[in-house]
């Protein structure tokens, strides 16, 4: 969730009297309550923090604020957030977050200090420019934490994550993503000498598009690791390789994958949260909570109790070609991302003077919608088995580690699954730590074990074809569910 916004103009802290400071605050961020230093009646105050409390207030007297003053600012018209106890008022931010709005917008009214560290890079000069959305602080009786949340849990996750760090495990083997760089290259100039040299007949065609097909996965996996930042230092470098690998190799916006995949990483498997499982209830239902809600209400878009068989007809084999290769043509142009739309262009441009030589106009096309439905398998498959099986529900608010623990498995590590996935495979870890470079994942994997087993927490790895299999398992339980609420309710 990166906060960055435009320097502020007149707004300083330190020195200034509290009067000055809050009419100027008041001309930027809307009306908030009078300040108290005690939590509003109701039910049992929460256990202060006692760092907090210790600590002694230095400059002008802070705005002071309760965790259910923040709760009530989750709306469309107010939209406040809290990041190592700072209360920022992001609701007129939301539209100019780099990020997307609705990814920052799902942790309205919540604390938000776990995902803006996993999802920057460079905290310190994103905190520089947050300081015009600055509005208070929790009060100082107020715990870090709202009470949904383990505390001990989060703490010692924090502390594994600066352990993490100090072994430079954040930081990436530039070698390794050159190689796969170069891997990606190889496999697409093979495609082509394929039909060229050995000539456009069924043979060689198949094999250029299965050749095309791994370009187009494995390309789809390394555009991921730019996207979450994770080759390079500096976001820069990270954005410009991955317009030129999502862009120009994959013919698809970087500006919609971003909208998409950071929400689904920071709620993931929470409806109306998360994409990715916007497919409920239209067309499967999901989850045994989500089921049984759907059944109880009488409602039926789909006849859901056979959702595991017309699986195979619309979620692999169509999800590419039928749904994405459209959509993000209307994304870019409805948006205007212009920019994106060019980098796209030259995929097009080199998919058609290669390949409309050799096979003309309408081979051309043919071989271009047979990869996308071989890739469209590839990557329904490897994307849905690491969260489809999982626990699916709304949004209750929980800590970070299980969030993202209860949305996610792994697949054992293999040379072949590593690569067929992308290091995907390392789900929870990659989840835990988007911005970690993949080829680490794997030395990681025992410490975030360690984790979990202290806390009770189950880690869940399984083989690749059970992975595949429990996809179809869990769609035929929660079908099962959905028709049982929706018949004896």
């Amino acid at each position: 969730m990166g906060m960055r916004a435009a320097r502020p103009g007149g707004l300083r802290r330190g020195a200034e009297n509290p009067a000055r400071r809050r009419r100027a605050l008041g001309a930027r961020h809307p009306r908030v309550p009078n300040t108290r230093l005690t939590a509003p009646a109701g039910p049992p105050a929460m256990a202060p923090d006692p760092v907090a409390a210790e600590t002694p207030a230095q400059g002008p007297t802070p705005r002071y604020f309760t965790w259910d003053e923040v709760a009530q600012r989750s709306g469309r018209k107010e939209r406040w957030l809290v990041i190592d106890r700072k209360v920022y008022n992001i609701s007129e931010f939301t539209r100019r977050h780099p990020g997307g709005s609705r990814v920052i917008s799902h942790y309205a009214g919540q604390d938000a200090t776990d995902p803006f560290v996993a999802f920057h890079i460079n905290k310190d000069l994103v905190k520089k420019y947050m300081n015009c959305l600055l509005i208070g602080e929790l009060s100082p009786e107020q715990p870090s934490f709202e009470p949904t949340k383990n505390k001990e849990l989060t703490d010692e996750f924090r502390e594994l994550r600066a352990t993490v760090e100090r072994m430079g495990l954040m930081k990436a083997n530039h070698v390794f993503f050159l190689l796969c760089l170069l891997h990606i290259l190889l496999l697409d100039g093979a495609a082509w000498l394929t039909l060229w040299v050995f000539g456009t007949s069924l043979l060689p065609l198949l094999l250029c598009a299965v050749l095309l097909s791994a370009v187009q996965a494995q390309a789809g996996w390394l555009q991921h690791d730019f996207g979450h930042l994770s080759v390079f230092s500096t976001s820069k470098w990270n954005h410009l390789l991955h317009h030129f690998v999502i862009g120009h190799l994959k013919g698809a916006p970087a500006s919609w994958w971003n909208h998409l995949h950071f929400q689904h990483h920071a709620k993931p498997n929470c409806f109306r949260k998360d994409p990715d499982i916007n497919m409920h209830p239209f067309f499967f239902a999901l989850g045994k909570i989500l089921s049984v809600e759907l059944g109880k209400q009488k409602k039926k878009y789909m006849p859901y109790n056979h959702q595991h068989k017309y699986f195979f007809l619309i979620g692999p084999p169509a999800l590419l070609p039928l749904y994405f290769q459209w959509y993000i043509f209307y994304f870019v142009i409805q948006r205007k991302k212009w920019v994106d739309l060019a980098w796209m262009m030259t995929f097009y441009a080199r998919l058609f003077l290669t390949y409309v030589p050799l096979l003309g106009l309408k081979g051309c096309l043919g071989l271009f919608f047979i990869v996308r439905f071989l890739e469209s398998n590839w990557f329904v498959w490897v994307t849905q088995m690491n969260h489809i099986p999982m626990h699916i529900d709304h949004d209750r608010n929980r800590d970070w580690v299980s969030t993202q623990l209860q949305a996610t498995c792994n697949v054992h590590k293999s040379a072949f699954n590593d690569w067929f996935s992308g290091h995907l495979n390392f789900q929870i870890e990659h989840h835990l730590f988007p911005t970690m470079p993949r080829h680490n994942y794997h030395k990681v994997a025992p410490l975030v074990q360690s984790l979990c087993a202290k806390h009770g927490i189950e880690y869940k790895s399984k083989p690749l074809l059970s992975a595949f299999a429990d996809i179809v398992h869990s769609l035929k339980e929660s079908g099962q569910l959905w028709l049982d609420a929706y018949l004896h309710q």
